[in-house]
């Protein structure tokens, strides 16, 4: 099924820019793995009332990161040997050797296991991350961004398409993970003007009365959720969709990324607020119930690997779509490649193994970006900032069609 190729040990081939890692000193990515992740581990341990058994894996997983060596899943994990096949040439090294993005999703894996989520008792199926995501539900911000939605209520339908745009795409700055749960999401003021706007592309592949499937691949809950629901309301209420399938992880996954839980309480938290926002929450119900707005998941979207490695039924599906709208900063990374790539590299390119026309919509929050023009990559490269990392910069890229060979790597068997 899908891409038979087996990863390298340091995921890096020949011709290509290199793989991202957590090794070296300064990186972005290092940050993330020797900072924010043992930050993560003691948010997640006050958040709940752990016992001595967790309290001592948490404190081995943090050992471990820190001053060890990656260890595989133990004994008895009901997903070993699919850990296993996924990245046995790591097991015994650093984590910092290790690729930015299987890092990142193993620790993640590690994380769940620490906390008994997969195990037998009583804090299994418990999401650790869930208190976060419900107290941004409850918080003042969420409130005023529901009464804005009364401003558009009466606005030309174009005007309103592309404020709820832009509200999805920004929403994405509201990441829980990005400098932890009891901090602001995204330091710094959001630029104005996008990195790459192609938000008319977007809208001429769903003319009102195209009877278009359109997938969104989601990425953050919470207050990145809720203006993704109201844009898909749009999308159907003003016919650019007959019907939206929405994607999320089938279990915790990172701090803030969407579950069928998740979706559950934005629906309901719409549906409670006053105004034009509980409107779109009793359409958005009503589109559930009777399947315009269909909520399904795939163990590949909490898969240490690029989309282009995808299994066949999740290509099968995606293909059929008229259009996949992927939101987020990991999604674009597995989109394209979580590599060292120069920005100008066209994102066509990159993005042809895609079965189907593909959007894009991210707040730059790593180190990956492709498909800028020159001019615009050599004004930001200048400006001194850290605009590939800090969230304060936005794109919208579209590759409508198919579009010759792609740059990654040719097949490998093994």
């Amino acid at each position: 099924m899908g891409d038979t190729r087996a990863a390298s040990g340091t995921g890096q081939d020949p011709g290509l820019p290199p793989v991202i890692t957590c090794g070296e000193p300064g990186s972005f990515a290092r940050g993330v793995m020797a900072e924010r992740h043992p930050a993560l581990i003691g948010q997640v341990r006050e958040a709940f009332p752990y016992g001595p058994r967790q309290h001592r894996a948490l404190d081995a997983l943090l050992h471990e990161i820190v001053h060890g060596v990656v260890e595989p899943l133990g004994p008895g994990s009901p997903d070993r040997d699919l850990w296993l096949a996924r990245g046995r040439e790591h097991f015994g090294r650093p984590w910092f050797d290790a690729p930015f993005l299987w890092a990142e999703s193993y620790f993640y894996r590690r994380l769940l296991g620490a906390v008994g989520y997969f195990g037998e008792g009583p804090w299994q199926g418990i999401d650790p991350f869930a208190s976060f995501k419900r107290a941004e539900l409850r918080g003042d911000t969420v409130e005023e961004e529901l009464r804005s939605l009364d401003d558009l209520a009466g606005v030309p339908s174009a005007e309103r398409a592309a404020a709820l745009l832009q509200a999805s795409l920004w929403g994405n700055r509201a990441d829980l993970g990005f400098s932890g749960p009891a901090g602001e999401s995204v330091p710094g003021e959001a630029e104005p003007g996008l990195v790459a706007d192609d938000s008319a592309a977007l809208w001429s592949l769903l003319p009102p009365g195209s009877h278009a499937t359109v997938a969104v691949i989601a990425d953050n809950t919470g207050r990145e959720l809720i203006p993704d629901l109201v844009l898909v309301d749009h999308l159907l209420e003003r016919g650019h969709a007959d019907r939206v399938v929405l994607h999320v992880k089938p279990g915790p996954y990172y701090v803030s990324d969407a579950m069928t839980a998740d979706v559950v309480d934005c629906v309901r938290r719409l549906g409670r607020a006053p105004g034009e926002a509980g409107v779109i929450g009793g359409r958005v119900r009503e589109a559930m119930a009777t399947g315009r707005l269909d909520v399904r998941t795939h163990a590949f979207f909490c898969a240490p690997f690029p989309y282009e490695r995808m299994p066949d039924d999740l290509r099968e599906e995606l293909g059929a779509a008229t259009l996949t709208i992927l939101k987020g900063d990991l999604n674009y990374r597995r989109l394209v490649g979580d590599r060292l790539w120069p920005a100008t590299t066209p994102f066509a390119d990159l993005t042809a193994y895609f079965p189907g026309a593909v959007a894009a919509l991210r707040t730059l929050k790593s180190d990956v970006v492709v498909g800028l023009d020159p001019r615009t990559s050599e004004r930001l490269e200048r400006s001194g900032r850290a605009w590939r990392t800090s969230g304060t910069h936005a794109l919208i890229q579209v590759r409508a069609r198919p579009h010759g060979p792609t740059l990654s790597a040719p097949p490998r068997t093994g």
